[in-house]
């Protein structure tokens, strides 16, 4: 079978593991996330109209299509939001890593309700990023905290970030990826107003270049990087896809931001890297193996390759 899905997953690693080196800039200078976020949003919407472009502006708007492609964008856009809150009110240390754990959602609406399987590498390899991501984030040796409100939103934030991932491989196959990331554009901008409420204006905030500026050049790795991975979930399996880019881009993170600054990481942070290393390197080198349901998806409208290749 062709690995299309690995080449995009890998170039969704490539763009979000420099995002996640570079997104904390923003903060350093000053700039709200929130206000990171309306960026974010609308660098959406560049490479949406890019695609539709190439596509000849062939935008599905039946039903399933427009609600599906809502239903992944507003799942993202949402569990960003209610992130926000979270962080306002609780340990980061603590919220990050519950979030990362977003995939294992992924895995088992995939396993149960795609019948996506995978060999044994693959399944070592899913096994290890699960254990991967908290590690990333988690700092040992922190006070206690109290559950409270912030608990409850992690664990939202987290099955929102895990059903959207599901999601995305269910709207490839009645809409054109196209359009699905055209209606996820949609979506984020339509939050914008959410954000902007939520943003403390009362704070001196810079609005030049190391704003929205610095801002944009980074966001746009994330845009771009979330344009991919739509293609991705259409090429490859949802409980495959979803551990590797989101154990490879943080492993990347790693790597860099340790490079950046110099600083020597915590043991629970390279055991993350080593691990990361090692189950993207196994999900990666996982054969093919059809799924059962894949003969049954119908088959979804044109989708044209971003990358130009020709082949969807």
């Amino acid at each position: 079978m062709q690995r299309h899905w690995l080449t995009y997953a890998l170039v969704t690693t490539l763009f979000w593991g420099v995002w996640g080196a570079l997104t904390g800039l923003s903060a350093e200078r000053g700039f709200p996330d929130t206000l990171v976020y309306v960026v974010w949003a609308l660098t959406m919407l560049p490479p949406a109209l890019i695609v539709l472009a190439r596509a000849g502006w062939q935008l599905q708007r039946d039903r399933r299509a427009v609600i599906q492609g809502l239903t992944v964008g507003l799942l993202g856009a949402g569990g960003q939001m209610l992130l926000f809150r979270a962080v306002e009110s609780g340990p980061a240390y603590l919220i990050f890593p519950i979030v990362s754990l977003s995939p294992g959602v992924t895995i088992a609406l995939s396993f149960g309700l795609l019948r996506e399987r995978t060999g044994k590498l693959g399944l070592a390899g899913i096994v290890l990023a699960l254990i991967a991501l908290p590690l990333f984030d988690y700092q040992p040796g922190q006070q206690a905290q109290d559950l409270g409100l912030w608990f409850v939103l992690a664990l939202v934030v987290m099955a929102a970030w895990g059903l959207q991932a599901f999601f995305l491989k269910t709207a490839n196959s009645v809409a054109s990826a196209e359009s699905i990331f055209f209606y996820m554009a949609v979506s984020a901008v339509a939050c914008i107003p959410a954000a902007l409420w939520m943003t403390d204006f009362s704070h001196p905030i810079p609005w030049g270049w190391n704003g929205p500026g610095l801002a944009a050049l980074i966001q746009v790795l994330n845009a771009v990087g979330a344009l991919t991975l739509v293609y991705a979930f259409r090429h490859g399996k949802a409980l495959v896809v979803a551990p590797l880019v989101n154990a490879g881009a943080p492993l990347l993170t790693a790597l860099l931001s340790m490079a950046l600054s110099g600083a020597s990481p915590s043991g629970t942070k390279l055991a993350g890297v080593a691990l990361a290393l090692l189950a993207a390197l196994l999900l990666a080198l996982q054969p093919e193996t059809p799924s059962p349901a894949s003969s049954a998806e119908p088959t979804p409208g044109p989708a044209r390759d971003p990358l130009g290749d020709g082949k969807a």
